[in-house]
């Protein structure tokens, strides 16, 4: 599940998105847009502009806006920024690795295999959504990804796409 704060992000990103553009978009107006606090939404998005997601312009006529071409901002980037990990666990995690205390060898642990299933099925979802979905979520084409799947070249060109 993810939080409040994340699902926020995401809602503000839709704006900005949507906003695209057409210069910055002041704070209260997406406030008032998605109904998100004003305070709470601030926090939010200086923590994107400070990965390199959102840009912000100061005084009259500034606000936040997309500091990247949306199209290549995923959610799984966004969920990271915001929430961490998106791993069900730990042992899981692509980027946020760590040894489960409670496990005494990974390679005969009955929840690892089904945990690394529920991050694969997820990414494949996060990883192939981007900012352009909210301008047409008729083009959201559902993927099944097989159980199992190696998404080790989803990650890598998720990165690529960050550092690009």
């Amino acid at each position: 599940m993810i939080s409040k704060k994340a699902k926020y992000a995401i809602k503000a990103l839709k704006v900005l998105t949507e906003e695209y553009g057409k210069g910055p978009v002041l704070i209260s107006y997406i406030s008032a847009k998605e109904n998100i606090p004003k305070k709470f939404l601030e926090a939010i998005l200086l923590e994107l502009r400070n990965h390199g997601i959102l840009q912000s312009q100061k005084g009259k006529g500034g606000g936040y806006l997309l500091r990247v071409d949306p199209g290549r901002v995923n959610l799984a980037q966004v969920l990271r920024v915001i929430d961490g990990p998106i791993a069900p666990t730990p042992c899981v995690s692509f980027n946020f690795y760590v040894k489960c205390d409670d496990c005494n060898d990974e390679v005969t642990c009955a929840l690892r295999p089904i945990m690394e299933r529920v991050r694969d099925a997820n990414l494949g979802v996060y990883e192939n959504t981007t900012l352009l979905t909210f301008q047409n979520p008729a083009s959201l084409e559902t993927k099944e990804i097989p159980i199992g799947a190696n998404t080790t070249e989803l990650v890598e060109s998720s990165a690529n796409r960050m550092t690009a």
